[in-house]
């Protein structure tokens, strides 16, 4: 089941919570699924040979494109280091910023997530490498795990020169090293906006742990980042705020 299927049983007049017979059905195929199946598990990569230097700067942006934004949020809010991971859409124009229309494909969005770190405690670089190693699989060309198309594609979107420069050495250096069984298909994009998805999408993974994509696809994920990245793993998420949340 993937996951536009399991969105599509959610009614539309309450989007932000499954009916109790509902998830009852859900958490009962979703545990089948992972009984059958085993997750995909994290890749141990090298750290960047190249990071951009931290400087005199506390706040900084970046935007990564690694299928269900759901997962790839909540991996990030459990890195320290990070103040703030929203989902939402990126590579295409604020007018089809919308779940609906992205999920066809046709927008040049992809799903993705922006984050707010403070590059004294946690690099630029430091987020790629838990990027390619837990939040997704690199290697999957415009898909992820169950969930098909351009809208689930692998992709960074630098918000800057520096930033470009090493999301693009670091591909390279992963390349170089074969650090996967398959090529690196993550491609890197011009950045031309970020827009906010809509509330019912953040903290997802929070506000749903018994969800069967969430339990089956991304809680692994987390668990992965607390295994391979101890010294930046948080147990709190930091949560978007509800006042974005709602909108």
């Amino acid at each position: 089941m993937t996951r536009t299927q399991t969105a599509s049983l959610r009614t539309t007049a309450a989007q932000r919570f499954l009916t109790a017979v509902g998830a009852a059905v859900l958490v009962a195929i979703g545990l089948h699924l992972a009984s059958a199946h085993a997750a995909e598990p994290a890749v141990v990569i090298p750290a960047p040979s190249v990071d951009e230097p931290a400087g005199d700067r506390h706040t900084e942006t970046a935007v990564f494109a690694g299928g269900c934004f759901w997962g790839v949020q909540g991996v990030f809010q459990h890195v320290r280091g990070v103040s703030n991971a929203v989902s939402g859409y990126s590579g295409g124009v604020s007018g089809t910023a919308h779940y609906e229309e992205v999920g066809t494909g046709s927008t040049g969005h992809a799903e993705s997530v922006q984050v707010t770190f403070d590059p004294q405690v946690v690099s630029y670089g430091k987020l790629l490498q838990v990027f390619f190693s837990v939040a997704h699989n690199p290697t999957q060309l415009n898909y992820q795990g169950p969930d098909h198309g351009t809208q689930y594609r692998s992709a960074l979107f630098p918000t800057s020169d520096e930033q470009r420069k090493v999301a693009t050495a670091y591909i390279a250096q992963l390349q170089a090293a074969k650090a996967y069984r398959a090529p690196v298909v993550t491609k890197v994009e011009p950045f031309k906006g970020f827009f906010p998805a809509e509330g019912y999408h953040q903290n997802f993974l929070t506000l749903n742990p018994d969800y069967p994509y969430i339990v089956y696809n991304d809680l692994p994920k987390v668990a992965d980042l607390k295994k391979v990245f101890p010294g930046e793993y948080m147990d709190k998420p930091v949560l978007v705020p509800k006042v974005v949340a709602t909108k």
